[in-house]
């Protein structure tokens, strides 16, 4: 096949400029209403991005070995041409949203990406805090390479995505015209996305377009101010714990447990799900208040 361009590497000069472009004009024109900066905050961030490069070049030996396996018993073959790409980087956009939804309504896929959410500023610098644990998305996109997708195109098509979804991380665009409002994934849908408010929980889960979740019935528009980060949000900026919490806290669940049906719920069902509460408990009583009852 074709060499395709490693558009991450070439986009990083790109990613450095429109950072330092939204920080001057985060200082120079401050809104008093928005997230904006803090410097430890994107340090994080900026670290999270950089330990997500190196776990991640482990993290990929496995799935391009298991892609590889799948692709070489598949007969199927889709040629890397010029009017296929486009329909590679559709399909790799219409599985990224189940992933992507996928990794907010199962909790052990959600203690992975809820580093990506952990911020409470939004800003370029929040696009760059990832998992140092994305070993979770492989399955979603084995459809794709089943059909003859080469392991190759799927990683261009799955970085030309990541690039894409760099400068909707931000505040200091208001909205797009709307035409491109309506097909494509936009800073405005995007900070939805990630706030914390009740009517915008697990919502615009697309990463180049929209309009999977106008047709899956996921989308929501921006209609007042987000609040960011997590409805439960950590006190930390410590990288490790960042990348972790979420894991420390499914042992934690999992070890007051009081049968397998709740341990697979703590694992298996939505982030805030919780055990309907035992006969004679009242409600509201937590797991230690049951158990002494």
């Amino acid at each position: 096949m074709p060499n395709l361009p490693d558009v991450v590497l070439w986009s990083i000069p790109a990613f450095v400029l429109l950072t330092v472009i939204e920080m001057i004009s985060v200082r120079l024109h401050p809104d008093e209403d928005a997230a904006g900066y803090a410097a430890k905050d994107a340090a994080t961030s900026v670290g999270m991005g950089l330990g997500s490069l190196v776990f991640d070049f482990f993290w990929k030996i496995p799935i391009v070995a298991l892609y590889t396996a799948v692709y070489a018993v598949t007969p199927l073959r889709v040629p890397v041409l010029w009017w296929t790409i486009p329909l590679m980087l559709l399909a790799q956009d219409f599985f990224y949203y189940w992933s992507h939804r996928g990794h907010h309504v199962i909790r052990l896929l959600w203690a992975c990406h809820v580093v990506h959410h952990s911020s409470r500023k939004f800003n370029l610098t929040t696009a760059l805090r990832q998992p140092w644990t994305s070993l979770t998305s492989w399955p979603f996109y084995l459809p794709l390479v089943a059909a003859g997708v080469h392991p190759a195109a799927l990683a261009f098509c799955s970085s030309v995505n990541l690039v894409y979804q760099f400068w909707i991380h931000t505040e200091r665009i208001d909205r797009m015209p709307r035409w491109y409002e309506f097909v494509f994934n936009t800073p405005s849908h995007h900070r939805v996305h990630h706030a914390s408010q009740g009517g915008y929980l697990d919502r615009n889960f697309g990463g180049i377009l929209i309009v999977w979740d106008r047709l899956f019935g996921s989308f929501a528009p921006e209609t007042e101010r987000p609040v960011y980060g997590l409805t439960k949000n950590i006190a930390t900026y410590n990288p490790l714990r960042v990348a972790t919490h979420e894991y420390v806290a499914i042992a934690r669940d999992l070890r007051v447990a009081r049968s397998w049906r709740e341990r697979a719920g703590r694992v298996f069902r939505g982030p805030g799900w919780q055990p309907a509460p035992a006969v004679g408990t009242p409600v509201g009583a937590s797991v230690e208040e049951a158990g002494a009852a």
